[in-house]
């Protein structure tokens, strides 16, 4: 009595059938299909968006004005 034989199986399955019926059952696993193709598309876009790497880019900066400055740093003892 534990397991559910074929005749269960039966029964749960034409029961789910009358009250969701074919359409919305066939409806649900179109959506289902839908969001596991957009969820592979996304991994790929965001392999392909890893894979691209942008140059470094430098800050270029008066060296003259910085030294000014920073004279003093380095002259006092601790």
């Amino acid at each position: 009595m534990g397991s559910l034989s074929i005749w269960h199986w039966i029964v749960v399955i034409a029961v789910v059938l009358l009250l969701f019926g074919r359409g919305k059952i066939s409806d649900l696993m179109g959506d289902v299909a839908q969001g596991i193709k957009a969820f592979k598309k996304g991994m790929q876009d965001d392999e392909k968006t890893a894979e691209k790497q942008e140059p470094v880019k430098s800050i270029d900066h008066n060296s003259a004005s910085s030294t000014a400055e920073r004279s003093d740093v380095g002259s006092k003892a601790v």
